[in-house]
């Protein structure tokens, strides 16, 4: 076999990293390469399209399921790909960046699976592309290990049989790739970097280890874009030599649109699909984002306060269920993000049974597993997964028949009895420029207060702000009715980062982002014209 071509790509304003040239080879660039000619002008076309949907709902304030896929939908014939064994049981799965330690950790944890982040817990600076990529070929041929330099503390993996199952995620269709570019300057989508490097490194070493290339699918706003990537992926096994159907991808429901495509997204990736995960924070962004036109029937309370047993969510998680079981696919829940305290017991104590409540009820509801952020909250979701599944790898038998969801139910906002407080907004500020501070510094999974936030968290948080900011929200505080205004979220906000100065010391705060934190989030919780995704303005800043 000759050598392949020099790639058509140019890696451009990248600081040479150690061991990129492993990553980086020709071969797998020209992977990439062929990706990007092939799909890229599809995923823009998509975009597009997301645009004119958004424009839609703005002058309709609904949606409904679509007419012109109804015959998927009656169809009771068809189901997805059987499940690899490696993919069977997925109980317990935890989340989390693909940093050095991070990757042995979360392989040893216990949990069923690994998903393994390229996209909202991690922030795409070229270190954490490239070394993520790295990080994870060392696992797969077990020569990964780390060393604490704080501590001295050394990790390794465990025994084969004890790891958990890697499914990687992508950075999203909307997110490019600034450092590598094609030859007339247009940067590759990251999720077309992300998959392809990835998989072409690993295909066929996992399949050696008897896994498979894996993946979660996140962002996805309708079944073309699921078609797209089941069209990426059938191109990738071909050029790989593997056979088809070996992909097998978890897509995220974690857009109001999507949560009425379910079924389609499913059919559409019926050869690679292994199941649908509903995906919190994220989706309730998507119903500010998509219904910020809406009144105030759509405005959501605090983000705490809308719980999965809200009657909204409530719906979009019975119907996921019944809609993976019918067929054939895993239902995975939602994550469980609190982060316990090596100091407070009582906190721990609290946490830990909300925890149980929520993975309980998970359980009970027919979801054949469930996110945790932490290693400390594996055996609490393995013991709620346990009690109902037994010996069982999954529950997919449940069909839950007597679920009936009607389109209104998905999006009955306003069935909820509980409304945005003043408490919430200043939560809302302090999550958004803690988080965002982190963000610019390379840091995509950050804990705040006692709960690991990534990027849904926030968009969900500059998201509250825009909304109740423009539906003229009023709060009741301190005996008085105060309205929401850009004004006062500015006071908050100024506020927050005075008392940031103060709790970490003037030298800390100096070396860190935090005014251009604050900034950020200000400019996309009250400028007029609504980012689509804070990570767009915010990559523009990041620094690596």
């Amino acid at each position: 076999m000759s050598a392949p071509a020099p790639s058509p790509l140019a890696l451009v304003d990248a600081e040479p990293l150690p061991r990129q040239e492993e990553v980086l080879t020709d071969a797998a660039l020209a992977f990439v390469a062929e990706l990007h000619r092939r799909f890229t002008p599809r995923r823009n076309e998509l975009l597009a399209r997301r645009g004119e949907r958004r424009a839609e709902i703005a002058r309709t304030s609904t949606l409904d399921f679509l007419p012109e896929t109804a015959a998927v939908r009656a169809d009771d014939s068809w189901r997805v790909a059987p499940s690899p064994e490696a993919l069977n049981d997925r109980r317990v799965e935890i989340t989390g960046p693909t940093d050095r330690k991070m990757t042995i950790n979360a392989l040893n944890s216990g949990a069923k699976v690994w998903l393994a982040d390229f996209e909202d817990a991690s922030a795409p600076t070229w270190e954490n592309v490239i070394l993520g990529q790295v990080n994870l070929i060392d696992a797969y041929t077990r020569s990964i290990d780390f060393t604490d330099e704080r501590t001295g503390k050394s990790y390794a993996l465990k025994a084969p049989e004890e790891l958990a199952t890697v499914v990687t995620r992508p950075r999203g269709w909307h997110l490019d790739e600034r450092h590598l570019v094609d030859a007339d300057g247009t940067p590759v989508p990251g999720a077309l970097v992300d998959f392809g490097l990835y998989f072409f490194h690993n295909a066929q070493r996992l399949i050696d280890l008897g896994k498979g290339p894996y993946f979660y699918l996140p962002k996805t706003e309708s079944y073309l874009e699921a078609r797209l990537w089941n069209e990426v992926f059938v191109f990738a096994q071909d050029y790989v030599g593997i056979p088809q159907g070996t992909v097998r991808a978890t897509v995220l429901i974690e857009t109001i649109t999507a949560a009425y495509e379910m079924e389609e997204i499913l059919y559409e990736l019926r050869d690679h699909a292994s199941g649908l995960n509903a995906g919190r924070w994220d989706y309730l962004f998507s119903i500010v984002k998509n219904f910020r036109d809406g009144g105030r029937k759509f405005v959501l309370p605090d983000r705490n306060a809308v719980t999965m047993t809200a009657p909204f969510m409530r719906a979009y998680t019975e119907l996921l269920v019944r809609t993976c079981h019918k067929r054939g696919a895993h239902a995975i829940g939602g994550m469980a993000a609190f982060i316990p305290s090596r100091r407070d017991e009582e906190v721990n104590k609290v946490a830990f049974e909300k925890v149980k409540a929520d993975k309980d009820r998970e359980a009970g509801d027919g979801f054949d597993g469930s996110w945790v952020a932490h290693p400390d909250l594996v055996p609490i979701a393995m013991a709620s997964f346990d009690a109902v599944l037994g010996d069982r790898p999954n529950q997919k038998d449940r069909l839950r028949e007597e679920v009936d969801v009607k389109a209104a139910d998905l999006i009955a906002v306003d069935s909820l009895d509980a409304s945005p407080t003043y408490d919430g907004l200043v939560n809302a500020v302090q999550v958004g420029i803690r988080y965002i501070e982190a963000w610019l510094r390379g840091l995509g999974a950050v804990a705040i207060f006692n709960l690991m936030e990534d990027a849904a968290t926030a968009e969900i948080s500059r998201s509250q702000i825009w909304q109740w900011i423009n539906a003229g929200v009023e709060f009741e505080h301190a005996g008085e009715s105060v309205k929401a205004t850009p004004e006062l979220a500015r006071e908050i906000a100024a506020r927050e980062l005075a008392d940031i100065r103060a709790e970490i010391g003037e030298e800390a705060f100096a070396a860190g982002r935090w005014q251009q934190a604050h900034d950020l989030l200000l400019t996309v919780a009250l400028d007029e014209d609504y980012a689509d995704f804070l990570t767009l303005p915010a990559y523009e800043q990041l620094t690596g």
